[in-house]
């Protein structure tokens, strides 16, 4: 469970490299900073991806914390404390002790996974980590998703029949990630009108009314299907 008051905790979790969740956390981290909240990124993964875009970006607005998995409760703390009100948990691609403190901690966990069948595979191995971490509120995001074809709309559906909720919402590949990564930019900041940025938008739209608005329904719908 959540052990939190002041902060929401988003945890981005997966158990496969490559799927972008350090990149989709850092831009959902962005957009939140871009509505006016107290931004923490905390960065479990060994390789400090998300820490050395912080580096490249020098600002601390999102602040972004490099953090040992059992270290993870005393940083969360700390991050309450200093005032954040949202703190989102990048964790690295194959490590089940990380995810399952990082949904543990969470009120919510997104799962990024690209439509393959590599990362559809995973997601049996991704439900063993939720259930022991309690069951948090999940959803699969898909990610990195040809523009052309039908491969979101496949992976939605078989992400469905292992039983998993998954967001409305898809992110494609656009070369816009690429390059704000960069500069220590997300896409949102690098081309504010472009698709990238707009896709963004949306998921950071549906993620603040699951933890803002209505986390208690979708809480209950996904520990029913997750």
């Amino acid at each position: 469970m959540p052990n939190l008051t002041s902060a929401k905790v988003l945890a981005v979790i997966g158990q496969k490299g490559g799927s972008g969740k350090t990149t989709t956390a850092l831009a959902l981290a962005v957009a939140a900073t871009m509505h006016g909240k107290s931004v923490a990124v905390l960065d479990l993964d060994p390789q400090a991806t998300a820490t050395s875009w912080g580096d490249r970006r020098g600002t601390d607005s999102p602040a972004v914390v490099s953090c040992q998995v059992s270290r993870l409760g005393q940083v969360l703390e700390a991050a309450a404390r200093e005032g954040a009100q949202l703190v989102i948990i990048d964790t690295p691609g194959k490590s089940t002790d990380a995810a399952i403190a990082a949904a543990k901690a969470a009120d919510f966990v997104l799962l990024p996974i690209q439509p393959q069948i590599y990362d559809i595979e995973t997601l049996t191995s991704v439900k063993d980590v939720l259930t022991l971490a309690g069951l948090p509120s999940a959803a699969v995001i898909v990610n990195r998703a040809p523009i052309q074809g039908t491969r979101h709309t496949d992976t939605q559906d078989a992400a469905r029949e292992l039983g998993f909720h998954v967001m409305p919402v898809v992110i494609f590949e656009r070369i816009a990630h690429g390059d704000a990564g960069n500069v220590g930019q997300t896409a949102a900041e690098h081309d504010p009108k472009g698709k990238a940025a707009q896709e963004v938008a949306a998921l950071y739209s549906y993620i603040h009314s699951v933890l803002y608005e209505g986390e208690q329904q979708h809480g209950k719908q996904s520990k029913r299907r997750a």
